[in-house]
């Protein structure tokens, strides 16, 4: 049988969130078969859960915020980007600000945190949403169009295309696939970081917004050149931290996928449509489990690698 995943033991981050500039502690604990992937925010009068899913999603201007009632949680994209690359199934995530930390702006941190509490398997079947055929969500035209597709595959595979008019970016790849089965997240996709421009920056901060941001968790451009003493961990890192983004943001549908992902200037919002695109068509995917590990796809069966 192919299990379900969680930790071994609780771990703990410290950190300030990109947009708020809020200091917040983060503590992973490990969960119960079948509880999922659940924020709690434990600095509230009472506690609030919030499991993710694609309906908790109610905000997706520059990250992904996940609610319940009144309580959110903003910017789950990255966390969840490395439980998706790292095969986690059930967490409790305790958060004591409605922000999750950015940390260094990639997963990097988190995947270090998870496989340093340990991941260990747990007694009940891992299910999987297997997609049954294409769903696709396209918005705009000529040079605004921007598209989302899920297509039947046997495994998890993703494809993403930029189009960045900006020297810097243009001078790197635009475009990248990855897949599960033959690439290692760790090493190939989370440590790409998150990225802006000055003048975008300057703009977001006079609006409250990017008051944690800067060169130690985000890559930072002007009109000519990366001012990060450092420069880029990936040749394509911008192109590669989309696809980071679209992990996490796919990851929300509460169950890891099993489909051919392709994107062009996607973004968050676009991609929790097409989760719920997908939800609202049952014929166009189903729930399985993998009674015998040897039928389950390359990359699911065997434990998440190390660095």
């Amino acid at each position: 049988m192919l299990q379900q995943r969680t930790l071994k033991s609780l771990t703990k981050a410290v950190g300030v969130g990109l947009h708020s500039g809020q200091r917040v502690e983060l503590t992973l604990r490990p969960a119960q078969p079948d509880t999922g992937i659940v924020f709690r925010r434990v600095d509230l009068p009472i506690p609030v859960d919030i499991p993710v899913s694609a309906q908790a999603v109610t905000d997706t201007r520059l990250a992904s915020t996940i609610s319940n009632g009144g309580a959110k949680v903003h910017t789950v994209e990255h966390l969840m980007s490395a439980c998706a690359g790292l095969g986690i199934d059930n967490l409790y995530v305790d958060i004591t600000a409605e922000e999750v930390p950015i940390l260094d702006g990639s997963s990097a941190s988190f995947v270090f945190l998870l496989q340093s509490a340990g991941i260990v398997p747990q007694n009940a079947p891992r299910r999987f949403i297997r997609v049954l055929r294409p769903v696709e969500v396209r918005e705009g035209e000529g040079d605004n169009l921007k598209w989302v597709k899920l297509e039947p595959y046997h495994g998890y595979k993703l494809r993403f295309e930029i189009d960045f008019d900006h020297r810097v970016v243009s001078s790197t790849g635009q475009s990248v696939e990855f897949d599960l089965s033959t690439g290692s997240y760790a090493r190939d996709i989370a440590r790409a970081r998150t990225f802006g421009f000055t003048k975008d920056v300057e703009m977001m901060r006079a609006n409250g917004l990017s008051l944690g941001g800067g060169l130690d968790n985000a890559v930072v451009m002007d009109d000519y050149r990366v001012l990060n003493a450092d420069g880029l961990r990936y040749d394509d890192e911008f192109v590669k931290h989309k696809m980071l983004d679209a992990m996490g943001d796919l990851y929300l549908v509460g169950r890891p996928l099993l489909a051919a992902y392709s994107a062009f200037r996607s973004g968050h919002a676009l991609n929790n449509k097409l989760l719920r695109e997908l939800l609202a068509q049952p014929g166009s995917y189903e729930v399985v489990t993998f009674e015998d590990e040897k039928l389950a796809p390359a990359g699911f069966s065997q434990p998440a690698r190390a660095w």
